[in-house]
């Protein structure tokens, strides 16, 4: 969920400098000695040409000169123009002062100072040679993110007045943020836990799935505990360069106990913390040197000092067990999938500033949206608002809120051209899936039927949904589940007697659940309650693995195909029984998608004599 105090993208926005750069500084440093040069060395009076300055001292013009190596300069006697000094460029004359004599006139040589010229000549290349020194060396080194400066910690740091998140921004992880006040009140009362010679836990690891709100709750304990925060990601530690990552650690603690007590979050741990594993292909040495430092840190840096090490992740299968030790993340902290309640209350936070029609119940919306997390609410919110905005609406009403949830689960609506007989062929599928839910016993009700394709290759789609959150499966509820995937190929095969290569998806979910019935938690009476797969899957993230063989021998593996495929031929004759005894309601289920497009869950239920659903 994202935080208000931020802006998007969680940086802060930085007001362009305003102090002068070297560059600047050299441009002006040789203005000032252009208009010195000018000022200092700019010739007196106007400038003759020689022959015109002899022909004045013949004249008798010229009262008096004064001869230098390079120049002459003088004063006549009287001038039209009331100039009277000159000067000229000298010429080598061996007859001038012989001249100047016969005309009376009065002559001295002149000492001129070249120090100016000199300093000029010297300085201004020693000058311009440190401003660009000065100039590019900041630029290599600079705090943000200069070559020379790849060793210092990339944190962004927030003053404590800076976070202005709290617990009243966080909804639906109750659980989660009850753990986490305890250490808002280590770090404003430390002395209430060291004077009964208790220890606040040094690190604590926020593990969940995504969009979940690890990052908003970590945000919240430095808001609520006036603290200053430390964010950053577990990818910015290690670059190209040997050794960077670890001298990262260092300064990111050091930087942390100068500002003590403090809150350091490290986002997305399992790109840093992966369990150090010796493999043929060798091994990350840089990325494990960094690890190995950041243990060291944690066990090296005083509690007393109340700087509290926030991590988040949603891999924590992958994380290594060192990390997991009690003295430094001692404390994990599930941050699940809000229930049905949380969804109401998180949904609130999000409509605090959208215009809501009266009508708008939040609880039928979060009952319609489960297993959902904070970060999907926050989108369906936004969605139904951009829905309404669309068609010039003044408030955003109920019906954005259902076309919002179809978007988010269903996909994005295709007004693609199909041919009659395909028409066909996807109303006669998903009226069997929607039949055969409806006929098996505790099945989600079915909420909506619609032929019209909808995301990457859907071209109809049955929706479920449930009415209340479910944490366990038992082997009845998987069987019927299969029963239901299969029932939109039950249909093909009965109404239009061949099967057609719609049902790919189906297959591939019946397979999978039958298989992990076999493999995983024991369902198989010939094979008992023994667990066969042996695999690492992810809590949180399904990565897709690719598919090992575990320890069994052949025989077993063998039996193992046999039992899945007996289990998945039951599903997929009980859903052919259920569609053939109600053979005229798919008929008339089908023919009523066919005119309409979409079908109701209601309207299903009406056409099958069925009770209507109770929370929908």
């Amino acid at each position: 969920m994202p935080s208000p105090s931020l802006p998007p993208g969680g940086k802060e926005r930085r007001q362009p400098s305003t102090k002068p750069t070297a560059l600047w500084w050299v441009l002006g440093a040789l203005a000032l000695l252009a208009i010195g040069q000018a000022y200092f060395l700019a010739p007196a009076g106007r400038t003759i040409s020689y022959s015109e300055f002899k022909g004045m001292v013949r004249g008798g013009q010229v009262a008096e000169v004064q001869v230098g190596d390079t120049v002459i300069r003088g004063t006549l006697k009287k001038a039209d123009n009331g100039a009277t000094a000159f000067t000229t460029t000298r010429i080598e004359d061996p007859k001038l002062i012989e001249e100047l004599d016969q005309a009376g006139v009065k002559y001295s040589g002149e000492l001129v100072s070249r120090w100016l010229p000199e300093v000029i000549g010297w300085l201004l290349p020693f000058v311009v040679i440190i401003a660009l020194w000065s100039f590019f060396a900041r630029r290599i080194g600079g705090a943000e993110g200069g070559v020379m400066s790849f060793a210092r910690s990339k944190a962004k740091i927030y003053a404590e007045d800076d976070v202005k998140t709290t617990f009243q921004d966080v909804a639906g992880v109750d659980e989660a943020a009850q753990e986490l006040r305890e250490i808002v009140e280590f770090l404003k009362t430390p002395r209430k836990f060291t004077n009964l010679g208790g220890k606040i836990p040094k690190g604590v690891l926020l593990v969940g799935p995504p969009g979940t709100g690890k990052t908003l709750l970590a945000r919240a304990v430095a808001g609520e505990a006036k603290v200053p925060f430390f964010s950053l990601s577990g990818s910015e530690f290690v670059e190209m360069f040997v050794g960077v990552g670890a001298a990262r650690v260092r300064d990111l603690f050091a930087q942390a106990e100068a500002k003590a007590p403090c809150i350091v979050f490290i986002d997305e741990l399992d790109a840093l913390g992966k369990a150090r594993v010796q493999s043929p292909m060798g091994s990350h040495e840089e990325r494990e040197q960094t690890l190995n430092q950041l243990l060291a840190e944690m066990d090296g840096f005083d509690a007393r000092k109340a700087i509290i090490i926030m991590a988040a992740t949603n891999r924590p299968e992958v994380l290594d067990p060192a990390l997991m030790r009690p003295g430094r993340f001692d404390r994990q902290v599930l941050v699940d999938k809000p229930d049905v309640k949380g969804r109401e209350e998180v949904l609130k936070i999000h409509v605090r500033n959208v215009k809501l029609d009266p009508t708008v119940d939040l609880r039928k919306v979060a009952a319609r949206t489960a297993g959902f997390a904070g970060a999907d609410l926050a989108n369906l919110v936004n969605e139904a608002a951009l829905l309404a905005a669309r068609r010039d609406g003044q408030t955003v009403v109920m019906k954005d809120f259902d076309e919002a949830i179809d978007r988010l689960i269903a996909g994005l609506e295709k007004k693609r051209v199909m041919s009659t007989r395909e028409r066909e062929i996807v109303a006669y599928h998903e009226a069997g899936h929607a039949i055969v839910a409806s006929v098996l016993p505790n099945m989600d009700p079915v909420h909506k039927i619609s032929i019209v394709a909808r995301g990457f290759g859907a071209l109809g789609y049955t929706m479920q949904l449930p009415l209340e959150d479910r944490y366990l499966m038992q082997k009845g509820d998987l069987n019927n589940q299969m029963a239901i995937l299969l029932g939109g190929r039950a249909a093909e095969e009965i109404a239009v007697g061949e099967i057609s290569t719609g049902a790919q998806n189906d297959l591939q979910r019946v397979t999978d659940v039958a298989r992990s019935m076999v493999t995983e938690w024991g369902m198989s009476e010939k094979l008992g309650t023994v667990n066969y797969d042996h695999s690492r899957r992810g809590r949180f993230l399904d990565l897709g693995m690719p598919a090992e063989r575990g320890l069994y021998s052949e025989e077993t593996a063998r039996l193992i195909d046999e039992e899945v495929k007996l289990i998945v031929a039951a599903a997929h004759n009980e859903a052919r029984r259920i569609l053939r005894d109600r053979r005229d309601i798919l008929e008339r289920v089908t023919r009523f998608l066919l005119e309409k497009e979409v079908m109701e869950g209601d309207e299903l239920r009406a056409m099958m004599n069925a009770p209507r659903a109770v929370n929908l």
